[in-house]
């Protein structure tokens, strides 16, 4: 799993990358919590979908958003992240140019610019949103949502509820081409302490259901 540097907007984007197995590998790019809240790309959620794309022969990478680490700039409130993000994403594009699939995944603060990266990059063919701040950000922007994918919560998550996850989900599933999973696990906060093993299930499930209708 090499260090990797990239050149961003505000300069240098600190990573970690690990490459596919193969040469059509598929893709996909993990988005650490609010960097403003302690979240970085070493958070304990965010190392867990890393593991997860990578134990399936993803080439995947994770990486700092700016100001973050070792990676340069300052919090921008979302603009800026979203162009680190759409920079992490072009670095992985052009690092596999044969890649089969591309895939997004975010947890927190990184699932709100994960969705919205989603809107810019039609060619995402699949999204994991884990604790998605849905009561912070307004996601209407999902209009129409272009992929399939899941959404992850937790029944004790007090920061934001799943009733709020709820509501983007009904309208997301009111879309016609797209297929929305949702689960919420008993007991779960919106951290995750002591329920990392539920993330590895609940995703590990959906992303062998995936793969097993679109091997790569």
């Amino acid at each position: 799993m090499p260090d990797v540097i990239l050149t961003g907007a505000s300069g240098r984007i600190e990573g970690r990358y690990s490459p596919g197995k193969t040469e059509t590998a598929p893709i996909a790019l993990i988005l650490h919590p609010h960097p403003k809240a302690g979240g970085h790309m070493n958070h304990p959620v965010s190392v867990q979908l890393y593991h997860l794309f990578m134990k399936r022969g993803f080439a995947t990478l994770r990486f700092n958003f700016r100001g973050v680490g070792r990676s340069q700039g300052e919090f921008d409130a979302g603009i800026g992240e979203l162009a680190d993000a759409a920079t992490a994403l072009d670095w992985l594009q052009t690092s596999n140019p044969a890649a089969s699939q591309t895939w997004v995944a975010g947890f927190d603060f990184g699932a709100y610019i994960g969705m919205q990266l989603l809107m810019r990059r039609p060619e995402t063919d699949g999204f994991i949103s884990v604790s998605p701040p849905t009561n912070m950000y307004d996601f209407s922007f999902l209009a129409p949502c272009p992929a399939s994918g899941l959404f992850l919560t937790g029944s004790a998550d007090t920061i934001t509820p799943p009733v709020e996850v709820e509501r983007v989900v009904t309208k997301l599933r009111t879309q016609k081409g797209i297929t929305i999973d949702y689960e919420v696990i008993d007991k779960a906060s919106h951290f995750w302490t002591e329920h990392l093993p539920s993330v590895e299930k609940s995703v590990s499930d959906y992303l062998d259901k995936r793969l097993a209708e679109n091997p790569i």
